[in-house]
């Protein structure tokens, strides 16, 4: 009998690759060149997830367009002199991918990095064709607007029941919520799990392969009622 997941959606950033503290870092050294005050740690972990602009304006309500355009290219350059080499992947991440594809999961990822960003490391690991759907935030809605999902519910055929949201943001369960999709907390990311808790899990998670056994425990579950 077939999981009644057919469809799991990946946040990247703090989900499947470990590149937090260099998303911190680059927005630090960008307010530096841009001539901004610094955000603490604890600000610039709560944006990420949305796209660039949006994350920048949340962070300076006041900036101006053109300034904006300005900090983009020093987050940019500040990021990818430090992602040369791409972000090394979660522990119990590449082994449960290999196995959710083995047992017929359709998977997809729907990120706040740019399209270039993404595809870069995608590359980088080998993954260009790996999943089944892709989603950047700047070529549709930014989170926790739900286009991003429905857009890949359309491309997969999958109703949002039958799809589940994992992430470590807000904006990821939010973004799951506004979609008609279940979500996964993931608490080693950007957000404390105490924070996600509130927008009602299925399932909150400490290690990536807690989401394994649950999916597996799940499917056993709904062969000996079949």
């Amino acid at each position: 009998m077939r999981p009644d997941y057919e469809l799991l959606v990946f946040d990247w950033d703090g989900t499947l690759s470990d590149s937090i503290g260099r998303i911190v870092d680059a927005m630090r050294q960008a307010a530096d060149l841009a001539r901004r005050p610094v955000r603490d740690d604890r600000a610039i972990k709560g944006i990420i997830g949305l796209g660039l602009p949006e994350a920048i304006r949340t962070l300076y309500p006041d900036i101006t367009a053109n300034d904006l355009i300005d900090f983009r290219q020093h987050y940019a350059d500040s990021y990818m002199a430090m992602d040369a080499e791409p972000s090394r992947l979660f522990e119990g991440v590449l082994e449960s991918l290999e196995a959710f594809r083995a047992e017929g999961y359709r998977m997809a990822v729907a990120t706040g990095k740019a399209r270039r960003g993404l595809d870069r490391v995608l590359k980088a690991h080998g993954w260009l064709d790996y999943f089944d759907a892709t989603r950047a935030a700047d070529e549709t809605a930014s989170k926790p607007d739900p286009l991003m999902l429905n857009e890949i519910l359309q491309q997969c055929g999958v109703a949002p029941q039958k799809a589940l949201m994992i992430g470590d943001a807000s904006f990821d369960l939010l973004m799951a919520r506004n979609a008609g999709m279940d979500s996964v907390a993931v608490g080693y990311g950007a957000q404390a799990l105490s924070s996600l808790l509130q927008y009602e899990p299925r399932l909150a998670i400490e290690h990536f392969s807690e989401l394994r056994t649950w999916l597996g425990a799940r499917t056993a579950e709904s062969s000996l009622l079949g």
